[in-house]
This record gives structure tokens, C-alpha cells and sequence, in this order.
């Protein structure tokens, strides 16, 4: 993978901004700065991270960054149930985007929790070490996460 648009976790996140984008420009006048703008600004935050992630070049960074996009898509989790609570989100559309979200949520778990697992270069005890990934790249975390659970 040479590029973060390639990314099906940041394709999702981008999907649920854009829909985000459009359910919010249903809510109240008087929530444009409030609610609105939180809801915006939370969702996209979540696509931006993943991509500054993958341009810092290093894996403890792209980590970091990952772990911050997860901080906003909870943040945004929270906005939308307040919204809801409020009325200013149908039932129909909450649930609509809880799908999207929750797998957003499970996507970056797994691309943070392979990323956090140990290098295992020229063992021959992993699946992993079968790849050649030159050290100053950051790993396609979709490959290695299908290489991982093709145990």
C-alpha cells in the first residue's frame, strides 16, 4: 500500500464525514456553532489523523495518531448521542450512522493493535517475518492484518 487513501478504515471515515455533513446541515439554525460545528469538526478529525499519521513516516507516531483519531470518533460518538437526545438526529438517521461509526471504532482497534505488535524480522516463528517491508516505511497495516489472521 503506497497511499493512506487506500486505507479502507480512513474510505470509511471519510464516507461517515460526508454523511455527517449532510445530517447536520438538518439541525437547528441556532446549533450551527455548537453542536454542529462539534460534530463536524469531530468527524473530520478522525480521516485527518489517520493521514497525518501515515505522513509522519515513523510507527510510533502513526500510532499516536491513530490513538487520536480514536479519541475523536468517540468524542463524536458523544455528540451524536446528544444530538439524539435533543431530537435534532431522527432515530432513523442515528442508527444509520452507529453502523459506520462502530465499525470505524473496530477498524482503527485492529490497525492499532497490529501496529503495536513486536517487529519479528528473520525468526521464521511468525507469518510476519515471511514480509519484506523496508524499515524506513511504514507498514501496510491491511496487509499484515490479513498475513496475521490468515493463521
Amino acid at each position: 500500500m503506497n497511499d493512506y487513501k487506500e486505507l479502507d478504515v480512513w474510505k470509511k471515515s471519510v464516507a461517515l464525514t460526508t454523511e455527517l455533513y449532510r445530517l447536520t446541515a438538518k439541525f437547528p439554525d441556532p446549533e450551527r456553532y455548537g453542536l454542529t460545528s462539534q460534530i463536524r469538526r469531530a468527524a473530520t478529525s478522525i480521516a485527518a489523523k489517520i493521514a497525518e499519521g501515515w505522513g509522519r513516516g515513523s510507527r510510533r507516531e502513526y500510532t499516536q495518531f491513530l490513538t487520536i483519531a480514536r479519541g475523536s470518533l468517540l468524542e463524536l460518538e458523544t455528540h451524536l448521542i446528544v444530538s439524539s437526545n435533543l431530537g435534532f438526529l431522527k432515530p432513523n438517521d442515528f442508527e444509520a450512522v452507529t453502523k459506520p461509526l462502530q465499525d470505524t471504532g473496530k477498524m482503527l482497534n485492529r490497525l492499532i493493535a497490529v501496529l503495536r505488535m513486536p517487529k519479528m524480522r528473520g525468526t521464521g516463528s511468525s507469518p510476519e517475518s515471511q514480509v519484506k517491508v523496508p524499515e524506513s516505511q511504514v507498514p501496510s497495516p491491511e496487509s499484515r492484518l490479513r498475513i496475521v489472521h490468515a493463521r
